[in-house]
């Protein structure tokens, strides 16, 4: 999907579809680093839907009590799709569901950038000095549909999205930066301008390229292709011998 990318030279890693399964991926990554020693945290981010899977509590709990270097960002906006958050769980936050699992939990303004970066700064420090993992929940509202399908409006109230519009992080962060008068709305033209010429740039280029050869969808997963997508992959490159349309492999 369009949200799943990833990248390996910016150590990013991807999500899928299933709802949390990036959690314990994490985990696991962090473990390893710890494992090896090489001093690297993991950071990891879901929403308040994800909280509800089992993924998430079972890396949570693995995590505390291998102490792993691991951050778990929730970003609570408040809807899963259509579910409330006061109909998944009834602990007073998502925060407090650290105590459980025995690590260090806090709650945060997720429409304060400032605020954002301190707290994840600091549980970067303490998985760094080898002190655990870290749950932060950023509070913040989803003002959009979940996806191109859903219409809020048929299970929300418009006057909360509305007092929420208020809470905009651009928009406070562009407020900020201007009574400080490190910004203007001339500049803010020009960015977007900027911005919007490399977008455009950019898909003109990505729509030049050529698809990627199909044989790249068993490459670059594991270290080692294993015996069943060696022979899958066979099975695919003879049913391409008899498409006379797509030979590429």
């Amino acid at each position: 999907m369009p949200n799943h990318y990833a990248s390996a030279k910016l150590r990013f890693g991807s999500i899928s579809s299933p709802v949390g399964n990036q959690i314990p991926h994490a985990t696991g990554i962090s473990l390893a680093s710890k494992l090896r020693g090489t001093g690297e945290a993991a950071l990891v981010y879901f929403g308040d839907g994800a909280t509800s899977e089992g993924d998430f509590h079972v890396a949570m709990n693995f995590a505390a009590v291998y102490k792993t270097p691991t951050i778990f960002l929730c970003r609570n906006n408040q809807w899963a799709i259509s579910t409330p958050r006061s109909f998944q769980t009834l602990s007073p936050s998502i925060a407090s569901k650290a105590t459980a699992y025995g690590m260090d939990g806090f709650q945060v303004d997720g429409n304060d950038i400032f605020g954002v970066y301190s707290v994840t700064r600091d549980a970067a420090v303490r998985a760094h000095q080898g002190d655990g993992s870290t749950l932060i929940e950023a509070v913040t509202y989803r003002l959009g549909p979940h996806s191109t399908s859903d219409d809020p409006r048929v299970y929300r109230d418009e006057d909360e999205v509305e007092k929420w519009k208020a809470k905009d992080p651009i928009s406070r962060l562009k407020a900020y930066l201007m009574a400080q008068g490190h910004w203007s709305e001339k500049k803010d033209r020009l960015l977007e301008d900027e911005v919007r010429e490399q977008i455009q740039t950019a898909l003109q280029e990505a729509e030049k390229l050529e698809p990627p050869p199909i044989n790249t969808v068993f490459e670059d997963v594991l270290d080692e292709m294993p015996w069943h997508l060696r022979e899958q992959l066979e099975e695919l490159r003879k049913a391409q011998e008899l498409d006379p349309v797509n030979q590429e492999v």
